[in-house]
């Protein structure tokens, strides 16, 4: 199915909730090569999240075929293990643990993994320096700025060396300033760590961040273009 320049694959792909009264997903067909950087964008209900959640394998379609880095998730067996080695999420509301400090948030999705724990203390802080936080590792969430916050869901995103990062509006709760601060960085480490990065935006500026707009309606995909 993979031609090997492809990190995704989507054939004909279908989704539908509320048993069939929701067409979420209606025969999408998709492609993204390894290394891109896609913003998709789409009205309220066009299906975007659903496509993201497809990609990140937090649901299953219902016909239809999606390859992601290599894997059938149509048919594989267990998602779990797949999204702790293949995805980083980088949500609008960044999802950290208020009662743990930056460093231990970072650390959390390492669990899964064979690391030591001198390991994963060291890969949590070598990315907290790279998005300018080693001197916050001891604090807890509650005490960082916005913006703060969503750069330690980055570096936690990043943290076992997925293969895509998937970004769901990660600067809708931000101010513009500090919007552009995340954008820049997430640009900054796609192009470091050479990871594919999925962004859903509804905001055009963020989208043409991107080096191609993907715009999603009605379930399909209405047009591709380069920025």
């Amino acid at each position: 199915m993979n031609n090997g320049n492809n990190i995704i694959e989507i054939r004909n792909l279908k989704k539908s909730y509320d048993k069939g009264k929701i067409n979420a997903l209606n025969g999408l067909d998709l492609e993204i090569k390894k290394g891109e950087f896609v913003s998709i964008m789409g009205p309220s209900g066009s299906g975007k999240s659903t496509l993201l959640n497809m990609i990140g394998a937090l649901d299953r379609g219902d016909e239809g075929s999606i390859e992601v880095a290599g894997v059938d998730l149509m048919h594989k067996s267990s998602l779990n293990e797949f999204r702790s080695t293949e995805i980083g999420f980088v949500f609008q509301m960044h999802n950290l643990i208020p009662n743990l400090t930056v460093l231990e948030n970072v650390e959390i999705p390492m669990y899964e993994t064979k690391l030591s724990s001198k390991e994963m203390h060291q890969r949590a802080l070598e990315l907290l320096k790279s998005v300018n936080l080693e001197d916050k590792i001891d604090q807890n969430p509650t005490k960082l700025s916005g913006g703060e916050r969503q750069r330690v869901a980055i570096a936690r995103a990043l943290v076992n060396h997925p293969s895509i990062i998937l970004a769901d509006e990660p600067t809708g709760a931000l101010d513009s300033k500090t919007g552009d601060i995340i954008l820049s960085l997430l640009k900054e480490l796609h192009q470091k760590e050479r990871v594919t990065l999925v962004m859903v935006t509804h905001e055009p500026y963020v989208a043409q961040m991107a080096g191609r707009i993907i715009n999603v309606l009605d379930g399909r995909i209405e047009s591709s273009n380069l920025t």
